[in-house]
């Protein structure tokens, strides 16, 4: 029987339908507008667009049909007012910093974060005069301490990349609207398939479209959503004018992406649910990182957040960097890749990749020991990527 209380669409109704606007051909897939401009009426039309009086596409680098169409696709999906996309994930993360903060800012950030957004933080707003204190991604009260009368923003991924550790997102929210700061989670990770941190208080929501909403490891793009004044005003200014602007293909390629999303998220999802169990039980195999077993110290609280618990698995080997790159090179239908969310199962060794850029002492506050392999688990056959890892082993 159809629910008559409903007020809103669904998930995998909105991931379809929302933010198309047919032409007048009268097409049902959405179209592609490749064009750097566009073609006024007059000079005062054009002067109306260009002052905001008249609201309407003027250039690609801030204002293209499709890419607007992914843009309220995935507002829609994430609960938010509006969402400014991006070339990419960490251009996202990095319009949000210049478009909300200035000089004298202080960011409270995990630690558990991806090494690119470290280096981001220490080295370049760093030069800008905004400082970075990192904490543990799992302790509410260091993230208490850390805070100082200039501090504007707290950042965190969750799941983190690569130990899949869970932050307390309302716990986070109400420290952070206490102390007037605004809350920016990167979901990556889970996307709105299945975890939406604007429902949990979170301000900003942060992605890489290159990942999960792509999901065929196609297109680079990223993208910011929140609410009209905070992303629609401050994200949105600097995107206008400094341009790392998403194309128009891409946006396309995300909207065919997000189609499938809900679908492909409960695949990715119980795959690695299984290989992680798997895993659990190979004697060469000192730990495992995934928030769907019990024995992840953050299992409960990714239950009572998230509708499933990602595909993304972690564990470290014996041995060290030595076993751990023996098991990688061993694997024959595993891609040795440091993308993730695609439909071919990647596997990398962290600390010399995605985090290899850090000094020592960082990866080692980050848990990211050498025996450390991260596996973003596709769509291929279970039993031939438990063969596949089992070769290493």
């Amino acid at each position: 029987m159809p629910d008559n209380t409903r007020q809103s669409p669904g998930l995998e109704t909105l991931a379809v339908r929302a933010g198309q606007h047919r032409t007048p051909e009268g097409e049902h897939a959405e179209p592609i507008f490749p064009t750097s401009s566009y073609v006024f009426d007059s000079a005062a039309a054009a002067a109306a667009r260009f002052s905001g009086e008249d609201p309407g596409n003027i250039y690609s680098r801030f204002t293209n049909p499709t890419v607007r169409t992914f843009e309220e696709r995935l507002a829609a999906m994430e609960g938010g007012a509006c969402c400014v996309a991006t070339a990419s994930g960490m251009s996202a993360i990095y319009a949000t910093c210049a478009g909300l903060l200035k000089t004298g800012d202080h960011i409270v950030s995990s630690r558990s974060i991806f090494g690119s957004t470290t280096v981001l933080f220490t080295t370049f707003l760093q030069k800008f005069g905004i400082e970075t204190t990192f904490v543990a991604q799992d302790d509410v009260d260091e993230w208490a301490q850390a805070i100082r009368p200039e501090t504007r923003l707290l950042f965190l991924e969750t799941p983190s990349n690569p130990l899949t550790a869970i932050a307390d997102i309302r716990s986070l929210a109400d420290l952070a609207h206490a102390h007037d700061c605004l809350l920016a989670v990167d979901n990556c990770f889970c996307t709105p398939a299945l975890q939406r941190p604007l429902a949990l208080g979170a301000d900003i929501v942060i992605h890489s479209a290159t990942k999960y909403i792509d999901g065929q490891g196609r297109c680079i793009g990223g993208a910011v959503v929140g609410s009209q004044d905070i992303v629609g005003e401050g994200v949105y200014a600097f995107l206008r004018t400094c341009g790392p602007s998403m194309s128009p293909f891409n946006a396309w390629v995300f909207l065919k992406g997000l189609e499938t999303l809900s679908l492909r998220m409960q695949a990715h999802c119980a795959s690695a649910q299984a290989l992680a169990e798997w895993l659990q039980e190979q004697p060469a195999v000192e730990r495992v990182f995934y928030p769907g077993l019990s024995s992840h110290p953050q299992h409960a609280l990714a239950g009572t957040q998230q509708s499933g618990y990602g595909g993304i698995v972690s564990f470290e080997v014996k041995g060290g960097q030595a076993a751990a790159w023996k098991l990688i090179d061993s694997t024959q239908i595993c891609s040795i890749t440091a993308n993730l969310g695609d439909a071919k199962t990647t596997v990398t060794h962290p600390a010399t990749t995605t985090h290899g850029r850090l000094t020592p002492e960082q990866r080692a506050e980050a848990g990211i020991s050498d025996g450390l392999i991260r596996v973003a688990v596709g769509l291929e056959t279970l039993d031939d990527l438990i063969d596949d890892l089992q070769r290493g082993f």
